[in-house]
């Protein structure tokens, strides 16, 4: 079944303030964003969700990257992914549209990133809260890259919808100052070359 696209939209912010300060270089975050129709709705209980992700994974990642790079071009620095299902779904609708290589790689190929894309995804009626977690796209223990979009579509996603999203900064954190992963580690007398610190 051909994937049903109801809307895309693009979101972005420029901060040039932040907590009582200019910010030396303006920090922009820009999110892409589709609203479809699940494919899973009304079916009751799907054991195999693999053919409609192998089918639908693909184009929305390629649309939603395309749309992504369109606003920041070379310039991306962070990036992730969320999902929120409407009402009438499973929570793992929305994760098999995101956590999929299907999807995500097609991003993390057209920026040659090196870290996963941090992610979100959640259930909710229409206007509820979208968050797209990022980080830094090659090195997940920059917390200079941490940030959250946090946007909301009014009418969606209906109870029959998905919406999927990719999100990306340009430049990190404004007015970033709390370190990195890396100088916790060392003062701790950890492996520095495990960010996880596990």
């Amino acid at each position: 079944m051909p994937i049903e696209i109801r809307r895309t939209l693009t979101w972005s912010q420029t901060t040039l303030v932040e907590g009582w300060k200019q910010v030396a270089k303006p920090t922009r975050l820009i999110a892409a964003l589709a609203i479809i129709r699940n494919p899973w709705f009304g079916r009751g209980h799907v054991e195999d969700l693999g053919p409609e992700i192998r089918e639908h994974c693909p184009e929305l990642g390629r649309l939603l990257t395309d749309m992504l790079l369109g606003q920041t071009g070379d310039a991306l620095e962070g990036c992730g992914k969320a999902s929120v299902v409407g009402m009438g779904g499973e929570v793992e609708h929305a994760q098999a549209l995101t956590h999929s290589l299907w999807f995500g790689n097609q991003l993390r190929e057209a920026i040659n990133a090196k870290s996963y894309l941090a992610f979100s995804n959640t259930r909710g009626a229409a206007g509820c809260s979208l968050m797209i977690p990022l980080m830094h796209k090659d090195d997940s223990g920059r917390r200079s890259h941490y940030q959250t979009i946090h946007t909301c579509v009014p009418d969606a996603p209906a109870d029959d919808e998905i919406i999927v999203a990719l999100g990306a900064s340009v430049g990190g954190h404004p007015n970033h100052r709390i370190g990195d992963r890396y100088a916790d580690l060392r003062e701790m007398g950890h492996d520095v070359d495990n960010p996880a610190g596990v």
